[in-house]
């Protein structure tokens, strides 16, 4: 992986879930895993983020915040779907109010499953996102169209 220009800014929402993704996130913050060691900070402002990271399944409440965040970011951008929740819906996805996963409102760049996702496999999905938004920021620079980025759904579970 070649190193950007600048630290990644990631932007971190909580679309309904039970928040063990979110305290997962969290511990990808302390010392003992601190992801900023790849440059990453934790951004509140859409408008500075290249990475979106969503935890939780869509629901008709959060349809809209969840595209106007994603909106907002500058290009390039990418997204990243935590937690199996965020992938197809979870365990919620049978529920009246539960649209289903990220992907039903915008498109997903990488897809780290686990319920609660482990540190170590959100790292490591934040990690190949540092990848994906450098060639997304090679192919604007020479102004070719963007990589297709095959973002693989985790097969079986929920």
């Amino acid at each position: 992986m070649a190193y950007l220009q600048k630290s990644p800014w990631i932007i971190h929402y909580d679309a309904s879930s039970c928040n063990g993704c979110d305290i997962e996130i969290l511990a990808c913050l302390t010392p003992m895993y601190d992801v900023e060691r790849f440059g990453i900070l934790n951004t509140g402002n859409p408008k500075h983020a290249d990475i979106f990271v969503v935890t939780g399944s869509v629901n008709e409440q959060n349809r809209y915040v969840i595209k106007n965040i994603y909106d907002q970011m500058p290009d390039p951008k990418v997204v990243v779907a935590i937690g199996i929740c965020a992938t197809s819906g979870g365990i919620f996805r049978e529920c009246y109010n539960v649209a289903g996963g990220i992907d039903m409102v915008i498109p997903v760049d990488v897809y780290v499953p686990g319920c609660a996702a482990r540190p170590e496999s959100i790292i490591d999905g934040i990690v190949k996102a540092l990848g994906i938004l450098e060639a997304k920021k090679a192919a604007m620079a020479t102004g070719t169209p963007a990589p297709a980025v095959a973002a693989e759904k985790p097969a079986g579970g929920a």
